[in-house]
């Protein structure tokens, strides 16, 4: 939306141009360019600007509406800048009427802007590593919009955030979306998961919804290749708590696991998992 708009923009100023100032047919093109060109840096300069006013040491009670319409823009814009097409399936199957617990196997740092892009009406906030919060734009966006960071060496801290979560969850703030392999994967096989975000599940009882994300990591392959990426989301299965509720943190993950490879292959089960 964001792309096209700014396309049709510069194309609409360089015919005004070019029949306004009686310029010659063939420049319509580098008019059209430099319009473009204008357009997304006064776009960019505008992101950066909404950024620059995000103070992260002041706490974020609420998801920012504002925030939320930019990212989703913005993300939509990169989508089509880096020539990806998500195929999305079984998002129909996303609970509606409930906050849910969404997993996914992790390949690639644009996983969470695909999720994000695809559940637009979830507000899903993600758990994501602490170092995340000091990368340009996107740590201020996240803070916007309850994201909540983890200390994986530190465990106290890291029940902290699962605490959080739980939090946000009962007090019907968002959805949370979580990377239970906690790393993205080096080789693409979906590797253990460390069941203690689990508990955001069994201490709300919310659904869990299950997705699997395939060929992320080719997206800067082929973009330096000028080809467009294919990126297939699937929702497996959403896990009512019903289903759940006998079950351990680890039998809950395990069972999770099952339901990730039986969408993925038995060739993305990593041995390091085997019981």
């Amino acid at each position: 939306m964001l792309l096209k708009g700014i396309g049709l923009i510069s194309a609409l100023w360089a015919v005004f141009v070019l029949f306004f100032f009686d310029i010659a047919l063939w420049a319509i093109i580098p008019v059209f360019m430099g319009m473009y060109l204008a357009l997304m840096g006064l776009a960019f300069g505008f992101l950066c600007l909404v950024c620059a006013l995000v103070d992260m040491n002041t706490y974020q009670e609420e998801d920012s509406k504002f925030y939320r319409t930019v990212m989703y823009l913005y993300i939509e814009a990169l989508v089509s800048l880096v020539l990806v097409k998500i195929h999305a399936e079984g998002l129909e199957k996303a609970p509606k009427s409930t906050r849910f617990l969404l997993v996914c196997n992790h390949l690639f740092l644009a996983d969470p802007g695909v999720l994000l892009h695809c559940f637009k009406k979830s507000q899903l906030a993600f758990i994501t590593k602490k170092e995340n919060e000091n990368m340009f734009i996107v740590g201020k966006i996240m803070h916007k919009i309850l994201c909540q960071s983890i200390d994986r060496d530190n465990d106290r801290q890291a029940l902290r955030t699962i605490l959080k979560c739980i939090q946000l969850i009962k007090e019907d703030k968002v959805s949370v979306g979580v990377f239970p392999e906690g790393y993205t994967s080096k080789d693409g096989k979906l590797h253990h998961f460390r069941s203690g975000v689990f508990k955001i599940a069994q201490k709300t009882g919310v659904p869990i919804a299950v997705c699997t994300i395939q060929n992320t990591r080719e997206i800067f392959h082929n973009l330096k290749r000028l080809r467009r990426t294919h990126v297939h989301l699937h929702l497996v299965d959403v896990i009512q708590p019903w289903d759940y509720k006998d079950l351990s943190t680890v039998e809950l993950a395990d069972k999770v696991y099952e339901i990730m490879i039986s969408d993925l292959g038995e060739e993305f089960r990593s041995v390091q998992t085997d019981i």
